[in-house]
């Protein structure tokens, strides 16, 4: 009795095990063969990428600040793996069900599938037709499933017991006629590789397909009318390790709600200017290159920045004057807001007169001498000097509706964020290192500094808690930009030390030194760290 009830539970665990395995194996193929039906529809078609930027839709505040000042940039790679992992999860237990009742375990693939619809159907720009590699993919998968499920185990009924049959006999259950332990074993490694197989041929094809990057490559930008002034030669603080005063491309930071960043051909960009306007126009992209463009150094900052933090970048923009985007459409009395939006559904609402004044905020197309990356927003985004990106920044802009901040509010400030977003006046030590060990003597200490729009007139350091002293700043390249500081700390002991900065903007008026985070318009602080003299 002993060793029957110890077999019974082995054979229980191993159904379990399989069934999980199973129903994996099943999503793989369902996730699989809709990813290479997508490619010939779009992004939005995909599953995946619509579950996952419906889940960034609804993150609550308190997670997305969660994942990004533990993530950085690497959020949206962490939702991914977050995602696969939650899904093989569900299979699992989808698959475990179907081993007591195949209807049962369809039917939660089924109603997972529902799901995935309504994320792919209420996504910016998707149409019923963008249904169609889900529903190819849950047939795939539901057939998976079967496949890998042996039939019911179920008693004989009474009335087919033989007469000279045993009770004990009777009771026993009829022999798995389902596949072998070797050959589910052998089904399942067939269906994974043929899963992994064409899950890459979709992802292949879907970037073969799509030939924007070559486009980009091949796209001559054209000479602005007004250049951007020559940097000073004494814009880089002479301190080694501080932050390049233009960042390259590559190294920008990226903040987006694009879980898989859109990919435009300009040939087929558009922007529609609407609203409180009185002449409503749409504009391609020819056109816009063919205005008269200006060029200007900007620094971009997130909102999500903390006290310190590195989400801040300055480029060479390139890309035509939103003033005079504006003075086209002629906003009417009244208007108070333009809401722009992105090709994904993003939107920003960034105060009007911001727009109409002489900052040079911009349509913009390219970005350090080339034409924007991909992930910067190609072909055009906004570019808005001193406030932050989440009310300013929108990439693959296709929409600029003038409005009022009374009718209408941009995606974060839906959601809990401020209207206007400007820049705070913010300073950060950059060189040595937190935590970090630099040898006794002569240390050097540098960093940046930003008040946009109005410029950076002091920085001051502290150390040990001693009194501030004056950092020698680098040269301004404009009040749009940040500004490189340094400070060399002569005969430094060793020990552990302290440092502290703090910036002073054009006006004379100190940042602020009370720390709060960055929800709901910005961090503040007066940022420090701790280093090691050795």
């Amino acid at each position: 009795m002993g060793k029957q009830s110890t077999a019974t539970r082995q054979q229980n665990r191993r159904a379990i095990l399989d069934g999980a395995l199973a129903g994996v194996i099943s999503a793989g193929v369902l996730f699989a063969v809709a990813q290479l039906v997508a490619a010939f529809f779009g992004p939005v078609a995909s599953p995946l990428t619509s579950v996952g930027s419906t889940f960034i839709d609804f993150t609550p505040k308190w997670m997305k600040n969660f994942a990004i000042a533990t993530f950085g940039t690497n959020d949206k790679m962490v939702l991914l793996i977050s995602m696969t992992i939650a899904a093989a999860l569900l299979a699992a237990a989808a698959g475990v069900v179907a081993r007591k009742s195949l209807k049962a375990g369809s039917a939660m693939v089924l109603g997972f599938a529902v799901v995935m619809a309504l994320c792919i159907i209420t996504r910016a720009g998707a149409s019923i037709f963008d249904l169609v590699p889900l529903l190819l993919g849950t047939a795939a998968g539901l057939w998976a499933l079967r496949y890998l499920t042996p039939p019911s185990k179920v008693k004989p009924h009474p009335a087919d017991t033989p007469v000279n049959t045993s009770p004990a006999a009777a009771a026993q259950p009829v022999p798995d006629t389902g596949p072998s332990r070797r050959s589910f074993i052998l089904r399942s490694a067939a269906l994974a590789g043929i899963a992994v197989v064409v899950g890459i041929g979709g992802t292949v094809l879907a970037t073969t397909r799509n030939a924007v990057n070559t486009v980009r490559e091949a796209l001559k930008l054209p000479t602005p009318k007004t250049k951007a002034a020559a940097l000073p030669a004494g814009v880089q603080a002479p301190v080694e390790g501080v932050t390049p005063f233009v960042t390259p491309n590559a190294d920008f930071y990226r903040i987006d709600t694009a879980l898989i960043v859109p990919e435009i051909d300009p040939s087929s960009w558009k922007l529609r200017v609407h609203g409180m306007v009185e002449e409503e126009f749409t504009m391609d992209f020819d056109e816009l290159l063919a205005s008269e463009l200006i060029e200007s150094y900007v620094t971009l900052t997130c909102v999500s920045n903390v006290v310190g933090g590195n989400l801040a970048g300055n480029a060479k923009w390139l890309g035509f004057p939103l003033r005079e985007v504006l003075a086209r459409a002629k906003p009417k009395d009244g208007a108070d807001m333009v809401l722009s939006t992105s090709i994904d559904g993003f939107s920003a609402s960034t105060p009007l007169p911001v727009l109409q004044d002489d900052r040079n905020a911009m349509l913009a197309v390219g970005m350090n001498g080339d034409p924007l990356p991909l992930d910067h927003g190609f072909p055009v985004r906004m570019v808005v000097p001193g406030l932050y990106g989440f009310v300013s920044a929108t990439k693959w802009v296709v929409d600029l509706e003038v409005t009022t901040f009374a009718e209408k509010a941009g995606y974060w400030t839906s959601r809990g964020w401020s209207s206007h977003g400007p820049i705070k006046t913010a300073s950060r030590i950059e060189v040595p290192r937190a935590l970090g060990r630099v040898p006794a003597g002569k240390v050097s200490i540098g960093g940046s500094a930003w008040a946009q729009t109005k410029g950076i007139s002091k920085v001051e350091i502290q150390l040990d808690g001693g009194a501030w002293q004056v950092a020698q700043l680098a040269d301004e390249a404009s009040v749009d930009t940040w500004r490189q500081w340094s400070y060399i700390w002569d005969n430094a002991p060793a020990g552990t030390h302290k440092v502290r900065v703090r910036a002073y903007d054009a006006d004379g008026e100190l940042q602020i030194e009370q720390q709060a985070p960055p929800e709901p318009d910005g961090s503040t602080g007066w940022h420090s760290i701790t280093f090691n003299v050795t």
